[in-house]
């Protein structure tokens, strides 16, 4: 016997998954004209209300460094490293890490899959910035999270960050 389903219910089957939200971040790290420049550090997360980390989605560092030193130096993001940092270990690091980008504009896509775990509520897209030599800044944007959907905005940074935009798909 053959079991013959109704293509509207088999494009429904197939399309659940696909309507999960995703994150899509623009971050923009300004161009600076120093005697010494180095790139910054970067950590991206989520955290509540009362600024409780929920989830690690990037940290941005020297992973090339010959001597293994860049990890030594992610302290210097404080509020990240205070919040959830530390407590991580390095394979947890390893999943969200990534080198440190160039001056400009740089993407970053945050699959539903890896999101599956957030509660509907209002949290905070956190990014903060350290660079060597350089100074320190934090930028929050706070935001509305469904399972399918939210609200999402925008904040810009004064020295070490430019323009990060949020958006939820």
């Amino acid at each position: 016997m053959r079991i013959v389903l109704p293509a509207a219910l088999l494009s429904g089957l197939i399309a659940s998954p696909a309507m999960a939200a995703e994150l899509n971040l623009g971050i923009e790290i300004p161009r600076m004209t120093v005697a010494e420049y180095h790139r910054p550090y970067v950590a991206i997360w989520i955290e509540t209300p009362d600024e409780t980390a929920v989830k690690t989605l990037a940290v941005w560092y020297d992973t090339k460094n010959a001597k293994g030193e860049g990890a030594t130096w992610l302290k210097d993001m404080r509020q990240w490293w205070r919040r959830t940092g530390r407590s991580l270990d390095k394979a947890a690091i390893n999943g969200v890490s990534g080198p440190t980008k160039a001056p400009g504009k740089q993407q970053l896509i945050v699959p539903a899959a890896r999101l599956a775990d957030l509660k509907p509520g209002a949290y905070s897209l956190v990014v903060e910035a350290a660079r060597e030599v350089g100074g320190r800044e934090v930028v929050r944007i706070p935001f509305t999270w469904t399972a399918r959907s939210g609200k999402g905005g925008s904040a810009k940074g004064a020295s070490e960050l430019g323009a990060i935009t949020l958006t939820i798909k």
